[in-house]
């Protein structure tokens, strides 16, 4: 069994990059934050679906009490994210603030459509800080309570 991120985030992340890469060809100032929000970005976005997201595809099947194969593979992603939640705590606010001179640029040069693409990457990232990092830790956890010291 491949361990999947989870189509609708899969497809959110998708969107955003879309709209970050339309706001890049955006021209001026516009284009140029753009890219440096995509600079942070693209890297950050890398990580989390190469491990962050993965485990949160096992949600559905470890709510009906059933356990995937390869619990090792799924316990070494979480066990990452854990080690490294603090640096992608660290890229967010890196992320955070480029967004925010993006914001302040797209303000003046009249783009609201740009203006609305970072406040959904704002939301985006707190998703991720609240919601889908712990899950996907207490995923990680939970498997290690259900198979024992086995690994």
């Amino acid at each position: 069994m491949e361990i999947k991120v989870p189509k609708p985030l899969k497809a959110e992340h998708e969107e955003l990059h879309g709209e970050l890469v339309a706001a890049t060809k955006a021209g001026g100032k516009v284009s140029e934050a753009a890219k440096s929000v995509a600079q942070i970005l693209h890297p950050h976005f890398v990580k989390e679906e190469e491990y962050a997201m993965p485990p949160l595809g096992l949600l559905t099947m470890l709510a009906d009490g059933k356990l995937p194969p390869d619990i090792p593979a799924i316990i070494a992603m979480t066990d990452k994210l854990k080690t490294e939640l603090s640096l992608m705590l660290h890229e967010h606010k890196a992320v955070i603030a480029a967004l925010h001179q993006l914001m302040i640029v797209a303000e003046n040069d009249r783009k609201p459509e740009v203006v609305h693409l970072a406040e959904k990457l704002k939301l985006h990232a707190q998703t991720e800080e609240e919601v889908l990092y712990p899950a996907a830790i207490l995923i990680g956890e939970y498997l290690k309570l259900k198979i024992g010291p086995k690994i």
